[in-house]
This record gives structure tokens, sequence and C-alpha cells, in this order.
């Protein structure tokens, strides 16, 4: 079997993986980063949305060994001790989650999406998050939410 080497929310790990497992099962199953869900295991609802150098992808379209040499955060790695990431806050300051199954996938999502359009508009945002998706909320709170934390993350709070 493959032996790799990945950082996850900072610590390293060296695991033994067989070729095909995913990175979404290498994270929940083997080092208990359980905060990534597992939604479809097809790349369809985004629920399982990580941060892979830098890079949202959805783990569950990854393999392990392909993250080797790889710094992936997971929603568990965003918070400094009690500090929640200004996105986490937003999500929740905006009630933007109803079951929450697709909120950590959201969360990721969405920071890269600010990432890439620190002043994102609400067509840019809901076209930024298309392949990530909520059964229950119709997305409006999460629109919100995600312009809310792109203004935190600026350090704006218009």
């Amino acid at each position: 079997m493959p032996r790799i080497t990945v950082t996850v929310d900072e610590i390293t790990y060296e695991e033994e993986v067989e070729p095909r497992l995913l990175l979404v099962h290498l994270l929940r199953d083997r080092l208990g980063r359980t905060g990534t869900p597992i939604g479809c295991d097809t790349g369809n609802c985004g629920a399982c949305t990580v941060m892979l150098d830098g890079v949202s992808v959805k783990s569950c379209s990854v393999l392990a060994v392909q993250a080797d040499g790889s710094e992936v955060v997971t929603v568990e790695g965003l918070s400094s001790g009690q500090e929640w990431h200004p996105m986490q806050r937003a999500f929740h300051a905006e009630h933007a989650l109803q079951c929450g199954y697709c909120t950590p996938g959201m969360i990721m999502a969405a920071i890269d999406l600010v990432r890439n359009d620190p002043d994102p508009s609400e067509e840019a945002v809901r076209r930024g998050l298309e392949g990530n998706l909520c059964r229950c909320t119709g997305y409006t709170n999460i629109v919100r939410a995600v312009r809310r934390g792109a203004q935190e993350m600026a350090g704006r709070h218009d």
C-alpha cells in the first residue's frame, strides 16, 4: 500500500492508504475530522468540500494518494482556538443553515470564492456556490452570509 504524508489542519500525518481510498474517508475514518460530512460520495452535493493546497475541492472526488505532500484545511481547522473564522461567524449571524449538513462545505467553498472575489455580488455568490447544494434554506441567508463574511474577511463592516 502507498504511504502518504499529508498535513491536515496544521498537523502532519503519515498514513498507509489503499490506492482507492477517498480523501473524505481518510479525513473522517482515519484522522477523525468528522466535521467534513459525506454527502453524496459522487461530487454532486459539495458537503465534503475542504481546502487542498488553498483551493476548495470536493473531498469525495479526490483520492487520498493525490493529497500526498499537500496541506488540507477542514472546517474544523478554520477556527483559531475559540475564535471562529469570519465566514463561520457570518453563517451563524445570518442564520444560514437549517439542518446544517451542507454548512461545512458551503463555508469552505465560500472562503475560496471570497479569496478570488473579495466583494462578490449576490449573483457572483450564487454562481460561485453552484456546486454546493442545500436542500433546506433556499439560499437567501447563505448568500447574505457569504457577502457578510466577505466584508468581515476584508475588515469592512458596512
